[in-house]
């Protein structure tokens, strides 16, 4: 067949192009067809094309369009095309395919990523119950034939402690507030160890404490409950013009919740810079509009603001809300006029920043109050926004990562949801790490702006700001720079910032201030000179003002030609070249970070604490702290060992797993082995990763689950000597012994010295076998708990 066909262009602009678009086209004559991503999207668009006149409708499958007519129906190409000969033309909806974010489907019961997987031999490491010290490596020891790994941790006085790796749940990798101070080891047998722990214990108690207070205070206040969800809402909602992600799915639902009832909410959204927080805060926005009540959204500064405002107007355009921006970007007469609508209360939603909680500024009847990056606000400011929000809403975004460790130990205390799920449409920022080079950062910069980019020139020097960009405007003679510092009065950083978001700037060479920036889709090339003077974790943020579009994105991180760097500086840098995917906020290069973030939930005070033992185990020591408060009973306590050591093959042989930063993953894995289902889990995933595990490995798994099993009946050591198993106790009771005895046959002898226990003949039985039995036992005879 001969036809003749002429592509188009996805189309991507508001509805009104699109109308316009297809009147031409059905003037010659054309049937047409448009396709969108989902069915949601679709019908809605089918619904704005016939309120614009035009003969539109939704139809899945299409069986036939006639010449004049628009049939909306699903698909996806990457553009459109227009058949002159058959009369008929297909456009691609560009926003619902081409940036449509696919629905990621996560298993939400999965354990965050170990920090001992980017464990190596130097690093140090808590032991739950010796303290501080240096990871020395994986060792095999054999005894009686049998073959074990132990983890080598080296303390001060060069004291050796080898762990079992069954055991590596009481071990953890340190991270303190600061990544490079220096670190004391702990000595083994010592009593400093203990002693920090204890005054860690009571900090934590006491924190805990007052959370638990100030939510059970919360809980006695009266608010006033939103209707549920309205025609209104979900008409809103069917505009959006991507897929959500199921945590944002999931985050709307527990918002909206809090929402319909009557106690005020106080609910805070972590999420990265990009994963979606704000359509989530303008659902709630919307809520609370239709509800007919007033929302405040403040944010820290002016310019961001502004960016707020924006989005805000495009988001709910064709509703009926009217939405102002309460900044130095209006004029005092446009001030007065904006504050008399919002004491009348003819303004829905205002955006501003600290000039929101001035006295003048007097709400109808507020019902919810959204702060963008709250710890950016001043203690003052802060105490305004409480009188503020007595009894209104109160949802708190934050960009800075919330460890779902923290998460866990304060959920039912403190109001929290998380989105971890990257859009599926973000590129990972393709990291250098490289000497200064003139002609590599020149053709960076270049290739981005043939692209029709921007570009991010960090060096952080106000001083010789000029001088570079001098240097940039060789490299690049087309390029339009601007350049922006801390020193700059608010107002002309402002004015840099619009000028770069409006692409009037091509090159913004900078110093850190761009680290709390506005966001800027098409600046997707960062340059930053002297990057190993920085921390980690600023490191991190700065790469990620960019990538923040489906466009790959560039970051070169610099250092000065022939310069020896430090060790600290290596490791940093080998780090943030590492850490490129998304979620990598949960690892190692984001920790520091998060111990920012929980220090902004906890209080600064907090910190010395975090570094006297170790982050991981101060949220242990906070988790354990809570469940008491809570009047919940802990499995047992955090430090609590249990050594279970039998005489059978337990270990990963290098054959079935190479790397050692793997192994350490999965024997931590198998050290927090609760549960048969949970044996089953990691059984299930480690044969779809490396195959059927050999014998050595499935024994490991055995003893883990065993393990745990006696240390939740208070047993804190086994021990296999010739044909009997020795099981201790703090302490047994007589009473306990007796039907011991009954249940397994006679074979028990209690040896009640000053470390108690009970021998139990195996009779022919393996060691897992026969603790299994045994532990069986002691369950069934347990005394059951009040």
């Amino acid at each position: 067949v001969n036809m003749t066909a002429k592509q188009l262009s996805p189309w991507g602009g508001g509805v009104e192009l699109l109308a316009d678009d297809l009147r031409a086209l059905l003037d010659q004559g054309r049937a047409c067809a448009v396709l969108t991503g989902t069915e949601r999207a679709g019908k809605a668009l089918a619904e704005d094309l016939q309120r614009a006149g035009l003969p539109a409708a939704w139809m899945d499958p299409v069986s036939a369009v006639n010449p004049g007519t628009v049939a909306v129906t699903l698909g996806a190409l990457s553009a459109g095309l227009e058949l002159p000969d058959a009369n008929f033309a297909l456009i691609t909806h560009g926003r619902m395919t081409e940036v449509k974010r696919k629905r990621v489907k996560r298993d939400k019961n999965s354990k965050e990523i170990s920090s001992l997987s980017e464990l190596a031999p130097g690093d140090y490491v808590v032991h739950a119950t010796h303290g501080i010290g240096l990871f020395e490596g994986i060792h095999k020891l054999e005894m009686n034939g049998v073959t074990k790994d132990y983890i080598k941790v080296r303390y001060a006085k060069n004291d050796t402690l080898y762990v079992p790796v069954t055991q590596l749940d009481l071990v953890s990798k340190y991270i303190g507030p600061r990544e490079d101070s220096a670190v004391k080891l702990s000595r083994l047998g010592g009593a400093d160890w203990q002693r920090q722990k204890t005054k860690v214990r009571k900090a934590v108690k006491d924190i805990a404490k007052e959370l638990i207070q100030l939510y059970a205070q919360r809980m006695q206040q009266k608010g006033s409950a939103f209707p549920p969800d309205g025609e209104w809402q979900r008409d809103f909602e069917s505009h959006f013009e991507y897929d959500e992600t199921e945590d944002q799915l999931r985050c709307i639902s527990e918002i909206k919740d809090d929402m319909e009832r009557e106690v005020p909410m106080d609910r805070l959204l972590c999420g990265d810079v990009g994963f979606g927080k704000t359509e989530v805060a303008l659902r709630a926005a919307f809520k609370c509009v239709t509800a007919g009540k007033q929302c405040a959204i403040l944010v820290p500064t002016t310019i961001l603001a502004w960016q707020h405002y924006q989005t805000i107007l495009r988001r709910m355009e064709g509703f009926p809300v009217d939405v102002e921006l309460l900044s130095r970007f209006r004029s005092p007469r446009q001030q007065d006029e904006i504050l008399r609508k919002v004491r009348r209360g003819s303004m829905d939603i205002v955006v501003g920043t600290h000039r929101l909680v001035s006295k003048d500024v007097k709400f109808h009847d507020l019902g919810l109050v959204i702060i963008d990056e709250e710890q950016r606000f001043g203690v003052a400011q802060k105490e305004k926004l409480k009188q503020m929000c007595s009894t209104a809403d109160v949802l708190t975004l934050s960009a800075t990562p919330i460890p779902r460790t923290l998460n866990m130990a304060l959920s039912g205390i403190r109001d929290m949801s998380v989105i971890e799920e990257a859009p599926h449409d973000r590129h990972p920022v393709q990291t250098y790490v490289l000497e200064y080079d003139t002609g590599v950062i020149g053709d960076a910069i270049r290739r981005e702006l043939r692209r029709g980019g921007q570009v991010y020139y960090l060096h952080n020097d106000v001083a010789s700001l000029q001088s570079t960009v001098a240097r940039i405007q060789q490299m690049a003679p087309e390029a339009r720079i601007g350049v922006g510092h801390g020193k700059m009065n608010e107002e002309d950083l402002s004015e840099v910032w619009r000028q770069l978001l409006d692409h009037e700037i091509d090159v913004l060479v900078c110093t850190t201030i761009i680290e709390t920036g506005v966001d800027v889709p098409s600046a997707n090339t960062l340059v930053i000179e002297n990057a190993d003077r920085m921390g980690l974790s600023q490191l991190h943020q700065l790469r990620g003002r960019v990538g923040r579009s489906n466009r790959r994105a560039y970051a070169y991180l610099t250092y000065t030609p022939n310069k020896a760097l430090s060790e600290i500086a290596q490791k940093r840098l080998s780090a943030i070249r590492e850490f490129t995917e998304f979620g990598s906020g949960f690892k190692i290069a984001m920790r520091d970070l998060e111990i920012r973030g929980a220090g902004n939930i906890l209080g600064g005070e907090q910190h010395g604490h975090m570094e006297a033992v170790g982050y991981d185990m101060y949220v242990k020591l906070l988790n354990e702290a809570v469940s008491l408060m809570k009047g919940e009973e802990p499995t047992r306590p955090v430090d609590q060992e249990c050594l279970v050591d039998l005489q059978v093959q337990a270990h990963i042989p290098e054959s079935y797993i190479d790397s050692l930063s793997l192994r350490l993953d999965v024997y931590r894995r198998i050290a927090e082995v609760e549960t048969q289902e949970d044996a089953m889990d990691v059984l299930d995933e480690l044969i779809d990763r490396f195959g059927e595990p050999p014998a050595s490995v499935k024994g490991l798994l055995d003893v883990a689950l065993l393990r745990n099993t006696a240390a939740g009946l208070g047993v804190t050591e086994v021990k296999q000597q010739g044909d009997s198993l020795l099981v201790y106790k703090e302490k047994f009771d007589v009473a306990e012994v007796g039907p011991l005895i009954k249940a397994l046959g006679g074979r028990v002898l209690l040896s009640a010295g000053s470390k108690p226990y009970i021998s139990v003949k195996m009779a022919g039985q393996p060691p897992t076998q026969a603790l299994s039995e045994i532990l069986t036992a002691m369950q069934e005879n347990a005394a059951p708990k009040p």
